[in-house]
């Protein structure tokens, strides 16, 4: 098989990447790479030195590609199927990049941020970066708000990279800090998201893993 993803179920960036791949029903590999395991982890090193996930490794083009978003363009490119992950209109195709990064940078991120400092030591918690992470997860909510009120998806009617984003960083998020009655637009998109099937199914796969969230 050309296409091996190495990846943890339990992982938003990765997820993202799986949304991608059952899309279009992409043969591959998976790879699961366990970061507290130290053979593990230098297994995986030896194939993407950084060592952060998700990495998909292409015997046939021996290439390496690291980052989720440039995963989902080289799928995208080499790999094409029924869902185009990218608009072919030029103004489209930024627009759903920003939205990518968008969902990546403003939702991702602080979410993460709130998640990692519940597993920090006692003592050694971030009350201050943990309020700006929820102010930022608090603003990027509203903007979301108000654009899912007239869109089916994140640019339109038509599923693109930036709802494989938006999918695990919703999901996540919800759970961090609940959109609630406040954000129904958000909260019907995401019940969007949770029932695509390549969603339904990475869901399906983290399911095992999801004792692993801290409270």
């Amino acid at each position: 098989m050309s296409l091996t993803l190495y990846f943890h179920p339990l992982s938003s960036f990765c997820q993202k990447v799986l949304v991608a791949l059952y899309e279009n029903g992409t043969p591959f590999e998976p790879q699961i790479v366990d970061l507290g395991d130290e053979t593990s982890r230098a297994d995986f090193k030896k194939i993407w030195p950084i060592g952060k996930f998700p990495v998909l490794r292409d015997e046939a083009k021996d290439q390496t590609i690291p980052e989720s978003g440039i995963i989902i363009e080289y799928l995208a490119q080499h790999y094409p199927g029924r869902t185009q992950f990218l608009p072919a209109d030029a103004d489209l195709a930024w627009q759903t990049r920003l939205r990518d990064r968008f969902y990546d940078l403003y939702v991702n991120v602080p979410m993460q941020k709130v998640v990692t400092d519940r597993l920090r030591p006692a003592g050694k918690n971030d009350p201050h970066g943990v309020e700006e992470a929820k102010t930022l997860l608090q603003t990027a909510y509203g903007l979301i708000e108000q654009e899912m009120g007239t869109r089916t998806w994140a640019i339109g009617e038509e599923f693109t990279m930036a709802d494989c984003a938006a999918a695990p960083a919703l999901f996540y998020a919800n759970m961090v800090m609940p959109l609630g009655d406040t954000h129904r637009n958000a909260a019907a998109y995401l019940g969007r998201l949770m029932e695509r099937p390549s969603f339904a199914q990475t869901l399906e796969e983290a399911k095992p893993y999801l004792a692993l969230m801290p409270k």
